[in-house]
Formats: structure tokens, sequence, C-alpha cells
């Protein structure tokens, strides 16, 4: 068991620190909510993969070539929907905290951006289904091992990330803003990878 508790926590750092529309997202609704109304999208992840891990594990590396190409466009046009919220407040050079979305709200966001992010379903298909699979024919206390090892340190990543988004925001306004800026234009990049990626096959 100890073995695939080790393997779920090496998988779930890297998970968390590899850029991505989740993480830029963080950043977006760090600096326009603050880190308090922020965490609780750290836990996105456990609403929105059990479908995801499911789906995976039933077609595993079988996946449709025009699932994925569709599933990269609507979650290109969603993530361009945020990056445009993200622009509107840096124009209007608003203070992280004079906008407050509610922890509920930020937290569908947060799910919504997952499920529409091709990255799970590939990252459960190729690389964690296999070795879930694995782990629970072994034992069951095995899979779950593998699971809380893996869960456990991409949440507390997450929520590392947010608190460090908040402490640099707090150093100067101007950062705030800049901050906030790069969150648009990183979501924008995600945004218009994902519809390239999903036009060009």
């Amino acid at each position: 068991m100890l073995a695939y508790f080790i393997q779920g926590i090496l998988l779930g750092f890297p998970a968390a620190a590899t850029p991505g529309p989740l993480q830029a997202y963080f950043l977006s609704q760090t600096m326009r909510s603050g880190w308090r109304k922020t965490l609780p999208s750290a836990f996105a992840p456990l609403l929105s993969d059990g479908p995801i891990i499911l789906l995976m594990l039933f077609v595993l590396t079988r996946t449709p070539d025009w699932l994925l190409r569709g599933l990269r466009i609507i979650g290109g046009l969603f993530i361009l929907y945020l990056a445009f919220g993200a622009f509107v407040m840096f124009r209007r050079q608003l203070e992280p905290r004079v906008v407050v979305e509610s922890s509920q709200k930020g937290l569908i966001k947060a799910v919504v951006t997952n499920l529409l992010n091709p990255n799970p379903y590939i990252f459960w298909s190729l690389v964690a289904g296999p070795i879930l699979i694995a782990a629970w024919r072994e034992s069951s206390l095995y899979g779950a091992g593998f699971m809380f090892g893996f869960y456990g340190t991409l949440i507390g990543s997450f929520a590392t990330l947010i608190v460090v988004f908040a402490t640099a925001g707090r150093l100067s306004p101007n950062l705030v803003r800049a901050l906030t800026g790069l969150s648009a234009l990183a979501l924008f990049a995600f945004g218009i990878y994902q519809l390239w990626s999903g036009f060009s096959g």
C-alpha cells in the first residue's frame, strides 16, 4: 500500500504545479475575491474528477479523437469567458476585495473549468488510470492509498498556491493589478490553445 501511496504523492505534485486553466483560474479568482473565498475551489477536483475517472477507466486509452477535439473546443470557449472576466477587472483597476464572488460560485466555476479541461482526461487515461487499476486488482486498500496520496497532495498543493497568490497580491496594489492582467493573459492563451487543438485535431 505504501508504494501506491507514494506514487500518488509523486503524481500529485506535478499535476498541481503544471500550469493549466485551473491554476490560472485560481490566480484570477484570488486576485478578485481573496484567498478565503477562493480556498474552497481547491477542492474542485474532488467534485469533477469522479465522472472523469469513471469515464477514463471505462474507455481507458480508447477515447475517440473527435470526442477529445470537441471537449477542447468547448473548454476553450469557457476559458475565454473566464479570461474576459479577468480582463474586465483589470481594465477597471479593482482592488482584489472590491468585487467579491461567493465561495460556492467560485467552486462551481472551478469544477466546470476542470470538467472542460482535457488534461484530466488524458492524465487519467494514460497515467493514473492504469496505476489505479493495478492497485485495485491487488487490494482495494492499495487503490484507496493511491487515491488518498494523489488527492491529498493535489488539494494541499492547490491550497498552497492560492495562499501564495494572495500573499503576493498584498505586497503592492500594482502587483495585484499586474497579476490580474497576467491571469487574464494566461486564461486567454489556454483558451486559444484549446480551440486551436480542437479545430486542428
